[in-house]
């Protein structure tokens, strides 16, 4: 998921009047920072910022904007560059990193001193800098994809100790189908509308096909068109487009936003049962459960993070960096958060989450279970932003899958091999 990735029609506005707060890397006495959120996310970021400021006396001038792209690849040209900004997804952070405009962080933060975080986390934050892999992110903030959301007095047939398999979960929303719509869906996001099913379609890659062929895919080495991905769409369908299956169904998909998806979960009567998101609706789970994507292999999770990188090497911006990777900051944004966002340390105390299911979300992520990046945060923003297409096409009509299918390989095969990455699946 990758929500601000897409060109937004409010870009040149934003950089007309916000750019200036991030350009010129500061004025050498403070840092400057840029990144996706506002409201408040913004505040809440802000808090972590402020902690710092109070150990240090540095000064940070924060920016946030929904523009991010668009307002760092503006500052990056004129070479006005914030010190540190905070990116979606591995694969804008990439692109940043092929231009030179990112700074490895081996020689900023110790990574054999911070015990707290786990290795796999350390893999999933390395890209390749042309002369091997190096270390240039810390994930200031993470999601844990592979849930299904259900209120267990309402769908007794679930228990958290006990994953269903695909069959068992199909044979299951076929019966609860008799008494209502039973799944909570909406591809509504804008500027970007078709990510929630971009992650359907990823776990189905992961649970059905496994790890190796989730990772080659991501990396752009599987068609489109290959059998194992043409069955993960279908077996989304099997949902989806089920009469009777999807709360409004495929015109409500169409039409329903992914933040108000998951409202009928808590409605009386409900108006659903059962959703397919990510850990960050865990603040909101309140008498909820959750159980692990069906899998046909060994268990895998899909995450996400938001990633801090250094695009100066100012003194300052440096410290900050080290500091966000410590379990100080990385527990600032959780406490206030209410159990719905996770840090990647291990040295974050659990107390600090707000329920029994925001506590076994932060065990997975900080734990042995194998993590693998969601694939369209990987792949080029060309591929990415088709894909979110084709996930709104297919639904509209789903007889053209193929034709689909194939223009999804076209795009593929267009993109040079050096802008796909290679991002390993566990530690």
């Amino acid at each position: 998921m990758r929500i601000v990735r897409a060109v937004a029609l409010t870009a040149v506005a934003v950089l007309a009047t916000g750019a200036g707060a991030c350009s010129g890397g500061g004025d050498g006495a403070g840092v400057t920072v840029l990144a996706s959120w506002t409201g408040g996310e913004g505040a809440a970021f802000r808090q972590v910022l402020d902690r710092f400021t109070a150990r240090t006396g540095i000064r940070v001038d924060y920016q946030g904007t929904r523009a991010l792209n668009q307002v760092l690849t503006a500052e990056v040209q004129k070479g006005t560059p914030p010190d540190i900004a905070v990116l979606p997804s591995p694969g804008d952070l990439a692109g940043y990193v092929r231009r030179g405009a990112v700074r490895p962080l081996d020689d900023v933060i110790d990574t054999s001193a911070q015990q707290s975080h786990s290795p796999q986390w350390l893999r999933l934050e390395q890209l390749d800098s042309g002369s091997g892999r190096a270390r240039y992110a810390v994930a200031v903030k993470t999601s844990l994809k592979s849930l299904i959301w259900y209120d267990p007095r309402r769908v007794p047939d679930l228990s958290r100790d006990a994953a269903p398999t695909w069959d068992d979960l199909i044979r299951l929303s076929e019966r609860l189908s008799a008494g209502g719509p039973v799944w909570c869906m909406g591809l509504g996001s804008t500027p970007v509308s078709g990510w929630p099913g971009t992650d359907w379609i990823e776990d189905l890659v992961l649970h059905q096909a496994g790890p190796e062929v989730y990772q080659r895919w991501a990396a752009g080495r599987v068609p489109w068109t290959a059998p194992e991905i043409q069955r993960a769409w279908t077996a989304w369908g099997e949902v989806a487009l089920r009469p009777g299956f999807v709360r409004g169904g495929a015109g409500g998909l169409l039409f329903t936003d992914f933040g108000d998806a998951g409202r009928g979960l808590h409605a009386d009567p409900p108006g659903c049962r059962l959703h397919h998101q990510a850990s960050f609706v865990a603040g909101d789970a309140a008498g909820l459960e959750f159980v692990p994507f069906p899998s046909a292999r060994d268990r895998a999770w899909e995450v996400s993070a938001d990633l801090a990188g250094l695009f100066t090497d100012k003194p300052e911006a440096r410290e900050l960096i080290r500091f966000l990777a410590t379990d100080e900051a990385q527990s600032i944004w959780p406490a206030a958060g209410q159990g719905s966002v996770f840090s990647a340390n291990r040295g974050v105390d659990q107390a600090i989450y707000g329920n029994p299911a925001s506590r076994r979300i932060a065990q997975t992520l900080t734990g042995d279970a194998t993590l693998c990046f969601d694939a369209s945060d990987l792949m080029p923003s060309a591929m990415t932003n088709a894909f979110y297409r084709a996930v709104l096409e297919y639904v509209q009509a789903p007889d053209r899958l193929g034709a689909v299918l194939a223009r999804l390989d076209q795009a593929r095969t267009a993109i040079p091999a050096g802008d796909w990455l290679d991002v390993p699946c566990g530690a």
